[in-house]
Parts: structure tokens; C-alpha cells; sequence
């Protein structure tokens, strides 16, 4: 499997225009083909230790069944109409894209 995890920073991060992110991620980038788990979400205010990185609004995580997925999904319109729609208001993007096995 591949583990693809985006940690969006925002500009505006308003609940509202955080809210519109993750609606987002959910109307465009939940439902393509590979994909065996996908979430996205916001930053947990209440973990606030030494190791945790807080530098993000928005986070998403999907996982795919193979890299080939992954790679069909990085050109599919409906990621592309995501990006387009969303992108302005992106302070920094941080992309991890991981090998991943079960347990």
C-alpha cells in the first residue's frame, strides 16, 4: 500500500474557511479507485506536547492499494478541480507519501 498524508496551512483559517477545506477533500478526493481509506480532518487543539508538529489547519490521509492508484489519482480532474478551486488559499502545502504495510 501507499500511505499519502497532506497537511494543508491556511492563509485564512477561519472555522469556516477550514471547514470548506475539508468539505472539500471529501467531495473530490474520497472516492477514487485504489483508494482503501480515506479521512480528513483538523488539527486536535487539545495535544499540545513537545512532539507534536502544529503547524498545520487541515489534515488528509488516504491510503491506496498500490502506488499505481496513487499514480492515476495525482492526474485525475476531479484532484485537479480540488487543487484549482482550493489552492489560493494555501499557505503551505506539506506532502508524505509512505510504503505501508498492515499488521
Amino acid at each position: 500500500m501507499l500511505a499519502h498524508s497532506v497537511f494543508f496551512s491556511l492563509h485564512d483559517n477561519s472555522p469556516a474557511a477550514i471547514d470548506k477545506l475539508v468539505a472539500a477533500c471529501k467531495k473530490y478526493l474520497a472516492d477514487h479507485p485504489g483508494v482503501v481509506f480515506f479521512c480528513a480532518g483538523t488539527l486536535n487543539k487539545e495535544l499540545d506536547r513537545a512532539v507534536n508538529d502544529r503547524a498545520f489547519d487541515v489534515a488528509l490521509h488516504v491510503v491506496f492499494d498500490g502506488k499505481p492508484a496513487h499514480d492515476l489519482y495525482q492526474t485525475a480532474p476531479t484532484h485537479l478541480t480540488f487543487i484549482a478551486e482550493n489552492k489560493d488559499n494555501w499557505k503551505q502545502v506539506r506532502i508524505f507519501d509512505a510504503d505501508a504495510e498492515s499488521a
